[in-house]
């Protein structure tokens, strides 16, 4: 028996498959070459059958067909510039009213405003959460005045 491969993508799986289904070899056994090959679990038993099924019916391609419908995601470059406008034309913005200004789900600005971009609200103002380098040198001095301080 092969030592199973421990590397493993998609379309090489695919590609094994369309090539062993064009030499007439049956998807259970296509099955069974590929478990002993790849591993139990590189591809289903079902997942061979359909495969095999679509290179019967003429598919050529190995890849994944697009797909329709809405996007799995709002957040997305667009998005999150068009919120970043909104909030530097007035910081005293809120995520219920960025959210039906640009008509996307309020979870989804907060996630922009949070994560991606790193605000916080500070007197009702959006603020970056990031500290300059200025002000970091400041924490320092004052750090080390107070330690004096207190030696």
């Amino acid at each position: 028996m092969a030592t199973p491969i421990k590397e493993l993508s998609k379309l090489e799986i695919r590609a094994v498959v369309r090539f062993l289904f064009s030499k007439g070899t049956k998807p259970s056994e296509i099955h069974k070459q590929i478990a002993e090959t790849y591993g139990e679990g590189a591809m289903s038993r079902s997942r061979v059958y359909q495969w095999c099924t679509w290179f019967g019916e003429g598919r050529t391609s190995l890849g994944d067909e697009p797909k329709s419908g809405r996007p799995k995601t709002s957040t997305n470059e667009e998005n999150t510039t068009r919120v970043d406008e909104l909030i530097r034309c007035d910081r005293r913005m809120k995520i219920p009213e960025i959210a039906l200004k640009l008509e996307i789900p309020k979870s989804t600005v907060h996630k922009i405003v949070h994560n991606t971009m790193g605000y916080r609200k500070v007197s009702a103002r959006w603020v970056p959460k990031m500290l300059t380098e200025d002000h970091n040198l400041q924490r320092v001095e004052i750090s080390q005045r107070l330690l004096q301080r207190c030696q």
